[in-house]
């Protein structure tokens, strides 16, 4: 099959797939009442519809970051939160819940503002190191500083009932989101997927190592800005409306590599779509869970991606026992 025909199948997964977010649930809504009289069609103009188009967006910019960072760290253990953007996005959005600056615009706000801090961070630990190795460990000193600060915020939390939304959101989940989250998030995941979209040149070239790569023109500096600006917007954006949801960015580049070949650009555009895939895939089957309420899409993708991550370790190290 060739490369654009398993694009298409793969789009035509998504298509499918966002059919059934909007149908699927605790309420089934037929097709046929779709776009019609039926009073159920509402579940999906004012719910379902902005639901399911944030999980696709999220999905595919998660996706799209993992394989930009496993290309860049040339490390296939990479995932977005390995730059320590999702964790300082996340502490800002605790921060804002904790001491009761607000809720909707005011924790985007103090996500967005977390997440811009984590890439200023970045930029200060790194900017004198181009050097893949100086850029994950100085993502792995702001993942490690934003969980111990969260931790901290959570355990001298005066309300209880602050503490109980904290641990509701940083479970992340697509529940209960409309067109209003859905407005705050696009433009910085559009801006930030199209940023990640431009390094396929450059990923290309730093498989062959930084060396080869500088010699091929590749201006380091600026890749870097591109990965963390890029990957500050999309993971910022989406800590901020949906709360922490992680994995998908380890998961689909490697279930897609291959499929689509090895080469960093190859798999940028089908990691997207498989990354939109999977999330709307993840949250049909969170709806449908038996219960009264929803399992956690954060807590369903740990389940999922978990397992993977270590099946990805223990094949990895034993390449290198090779």
């Amino acid at each position: 099959m060739t490369r654009p025909l398993k694009l298409a199948a793969l789009l035509l997964l998504v298509i499918v797939l966002f059919g059934l977010s909007l149908g699927c649930g605790k309420v089934w809504v037929p097709p046929g009442a779709w776009f019609s009289s039926d009073p159920r069609w509402w579940i999906i103009l004012e719910l379902r519809l902005p639901r399911a188009v944030l999980g696709l967006a999220l999905g595919a910019t998660l996706g799209l970051s993992g394989a930009v960072l496993q290309g860049y760290l040339r490390n296939p253990l990479a995932d977005p939160a390995v730059v320590g953007v999702s964790s300082v996005a996340a502490l800002g959005a605790v921060a804002a819940i904790i001491f009761g600056i607000g809720s909707g615009f005011a924790i985007f706000v103090a996500a967005m503002l977390g997440a811009g801090g984590a890439v200023a961070m970045l930029a200060a630990l790194t900017w004198r190191s181009p050097s893949a190795i100086t850029f994950i460990l100085a993502g792995t000193v702001l993942a490690s500083l934003a969980g111990a600060l969260t931790a901290f915020l959570i355990s001298i939390a005066p309300n209880p009932y602050a503490v109980a939304e904290v641990i509701d959101w940083i479970m992340g989940a697509l529940t209960d989101r409309g067109w209003d989250d859905l407005a705050l998030a696009l433009p910085p995941m559009l801006v930030g997927a199209v940023l990640l979209l431009l390094t396929g040149r450059a990923l290309d070239a730093l498989s062959l190592g930084e060396a080869a790569a500088r010699s091929l023109g590749i201006r380091m500096g600026r890749v870097r800005w591109q990965v963390v600006l890029g990957t500050g917007l999309v993971v910022g954006a989406g800590v901020a409306v949906t709360g922490v949801i992680g994995f998908v960015g380890l998961v689909v580049p490697h279930l897609l590599r291959p499929i689509f070949g090895h080469r960093p650009s190859d798999v940028l555009l089908p990691s997207a779509l498989g990354g939109a895939a999977l999330v709307l895939a993840a949250d049909s089957l969170v709806r449908l869970a038996p219960g009264v309420g929803e399992v956690r899409l954060g807590v369903a993708m740990a389940l999922i991606g978990a397992p993977f991550f270590l099946g990805v370790l223990i094949r990895e190290r034993g390449r290198a026992w090779i």
